[in-house]
C-alpha cells in the first residue's frame, strides 16, 4: 500500500485526483493522507468526492474514507472498464476536474466510456469548458488519444446545472510527446459566452471586442454565444493556434465586474505566454504531466508553479520513468 501525503508542495485536491487516476492505471493501492491539507477548509468537497467515486466504478476499486470532508482515503484499484457513466456533482463544482481525474482512466479501458457530468462548466479555480476542449484535448490528440467535449448546458457558480458529455475511447498508440518550440502563431479562436439574461447589455460580444483589441496583430475567429444557464455569469476563452501547439487563456465574469475587463485579462494572460515563446501555457504545464509520464518526451513551458511541482511529486510516486522540471522544460527521465 502506497503512502501518499496530502500535504506535500502546494497541498490541494490536485494530488488526490493524480494520485487516484495513477494508482488506476498502475494498479497500485494508495492511502492518501491529509488531504486539502493546506486549503481553508480541508478534505473532500463534493467535486472531489464525486470524482473519486466515479473512478472507483469505472476500475472496479475498493474505497474506504469517501464521504465530504475526509481527510484520509483509501484506494484499491480493480480492472478498469468500459461504458457509460454518470456523475451529479450536486453542486456548481468543477466538470473539468473531475474530467482531469476520469480522463486518464478511462483512455486505458478497453472499450470506450461515455460520461455524463452535471456540475459547473465554467467556475473558479478551474479550467473553463471551452480550454478543456480547445487547449487540453488538442494535446491529447497529438499524444494519439481521442477525447470528444461537447456542453448540453453551460453551470455557472452558485447554482451550476451544467451538463457536459465526454466520450473517451481507448488509447491504443500513445505517441511520445516532445514539442521544444510553438512555432509561427496561425490564427486565435475566441470563445465569449454568457448566460441569456445578459444579453441584451451585449456581454459575450463586449468580452470578445475588448479581446479582440489586445490580440489585433493576428487573425481572430471569435465565437459568441449566449446559454440558458441556472443563474447569470459569463467566461471567455482564448487559443493561440500555432504551428506545433495549442496556448490559451480563460477567464470569468464577475457580478460588478465590467466585460471588457474579463476580455482584456483573458488576452492579456494569452499575451504573457506567447511573448515566453515556450510550447506550453502555464496552466497546460499543470495537465500534461500525468499524460508525459504515461508517453515520456519532454515539453518547454512558460512558468513551472508550485501547483506543477506538486503534481510531478505525486505523479513520481507511481511511475517508474521519473519526470523532472528545470529551465522550463518538463521530461521524463
Amino acid at each position: 500500500m502506497l503512502l501518499i501525503d496530502g500535504r506535500y508542495g502546494e497541498g490541494g485536491g490536485q494530488i488526490l485526483r493524480t494520485s487516484i487516476a495513477l494508482s488506476a492505471l498502475t494498479n497500485t493501492p494508495c492511502t492518501i493522507t491529509h488531504i486539502r491539507a493546506h486549503r481553508p477548509t480541508p478534505g473532500l468537497k463534493s467535486q472531489h468526492l464525486m470524482g473519486l467515486k466515479a473512478a472507483a466504478q469505472i476500475c472496479n476499486a475498493q474505497i474506504r474514507g469517501a464521504h465530504i470532508q475526509s481527510e484520509r482515503v483509501e484506494f484499491i484499484p480493480g480492472s478498469i472498464t468500459g461504458g457509460r457513466y454518470t456523475i451529479d456533482i450536486g453542486t456548481a463544482g468543477s466538470i473539468t476536474l473531475i474530467l482531469q481525474v476520469l480522463t486518464p482512466i478511462c483512455l486505458h479501458a478497453p472499450d470506450p466510456v461515455t460520461l455524463h457530468i452535471t456540475g459547473g462548466t465554467d467556475v473558479k479555480w478551474s479550467p473553463t469548458i471551452a480550454y478543456f476542449q480547445n487547449v487540453v484535448c488538442s494535446h491529447l490528440e497529438q499524444m494519439g488519444a481521442r477525447v470528444d467535449i461537447s456542453v448540453d448546458q453551460y453551470g455557472f457558480y452558485p447554482k451550476g446545472g451544467g451538463h457536459v458529455r465526454a466520450k473517451i475511447f481507448p488509447w491504443k498508440t500513445k505517441n511520445r510527446f516532445s514539442v521544444r518550440k510553438r512555432g509561427d502563431i496561425k490564427r486565435i479562436l475566441l470563445y465569449s459566452l454568457a448566460s441569456s439574461s445578459l444579453k441584451k447589455p451585449k456581454v459575450a460580444e463586449r468580452q470578445a471586442t475588448a479581446c479582440e483589441k489586445i490580440v489585433v496583430p493576428y487573425d481572430t475567429d471569435s465565437h459568441i454565444q449566449y446559454a440558458e444557464t441556472l443563474n447569470p455569469g459569463s467566461s471567455i476563452c482564448v487559443v493561440a493556434d500555432c504551428q506545433h501547439t495549442v496556448l490559451g487563456a480563460d477567464t470569468l465574469g464577475a457580478r460588478g465586474k465590467p466585460a471588457e475587463r474579463v476580455g482584456e485579462e483573458a488576452a492579456v494572460s494569452l499575451q504573457k505566454e506567447l511573448a515566453s515563446g515556450y510550447a506550453l501555457d502555464s496552466h497546460m504545464a499543470d495537465q500534461i504531466v500525468p499524460y508525459l509520464a504515461l508517453t515520456g518526451g519532454s515539453v518547454t513551458v512558460s512558468e513551472i508553479t508550485e501547483h506543477t511541482r506538486t503534481n510531478i511529486w505525486a505523479c513520481n510516486q507511481f511511475c517508474k520513468g521519473q519526470l523532472t522540471a528545470t529551465d522550463h522544460i518538463l521530461r521524463t527521465e
